[in-house]
Order: structure tokens, then C-alpha cells, then sequence
């Protein structure tokens, strides 16, 4: 019988963060690279100019300055586009990391 073990978040956003630029390119194709950061406009609202929502491609932290939103890492930008739980959010960019959601779990 398999025992109910928790996701390694920390593990999956550090991987996660080496394709991040990938992954942005992905989800956010109307972005662009400005510095450090990942400069797009926001698919969770009407917004049609890039400027205020931005993601740090060293860090995965992000924020739309024109709402408030932020987090600070891949997954929690995961679950904020696609509107999922941080543990489907985990799942979601392991798999697209190439990393099985299943191994990436501490006891």
C-alpha cells in the first residue's frame, strides 16, 4: 500500500527555474526579456500593454503591479495563469520539466 507523501515544492521550483525562459516563451508568449525580468501582459485580465506584470527569471518571483498579485516562485505563477491548486500547479510543471511528479516527493 502506497503511503500518502508530500510534494517537493522546493525541488520542482529549482529545476523549474533553469527552463523558466522556456516555460515563459510558453506561457506567455506575448512577453519579452527586459533585463532580468520577463515583461508580458497579464492573461488573467483586459491587459493589452506590457509593463505591469513581470517575472524574475533568476528568481521566479513575480507580480502584476497593477493588481497586487505576486508570488514568489514557478509554481505559484503556474497555479496564478491556470487558475490551479499549488499541488496541481507542482505536478503540472514537473511534467513539464520532465520530471515525474511522483519521484519529485519527500517522505
Amino acid at each position: 500500500m502506497r503511503t500518502r507523501t508530500s510534494i517537493d515544492f522546493v525541488g520542482i521550483n529549482q529545476a523549474a527555474l533553469a527552463a523558466l525562459p522556456a516555460l515563459l516563451r510558453r506561457w506567455l508568449p506575448r512577453g519579452r526579456p527586459q533585463g532580468d525580468e520577463w515583461v508580458a501582459c497579464n492573461p488573467r485580465r483586459n491587459d493589452r500593454t506590457r509593463g505591469s506584470f513581470k517575472i524574475n527569471m533568476r528568481t521566479g518571483r513575480w507580480a502584476d503591479f497593477a493588481t497586487g498579485d505576486r508570488g514568489g516562485d514557478v509554481i505559484s505563477l503556474a497555479a496564478y495563469l491556470f487558475d490551479l491548486s499549488q499541488t496541481q500547479a507542482a505536478g503540472c510543471v514537473a511534467r513539464m520539466i520532465g520530471i515525474d511528479p511522483e519521484e519529485a516527493r519527500h517522505g
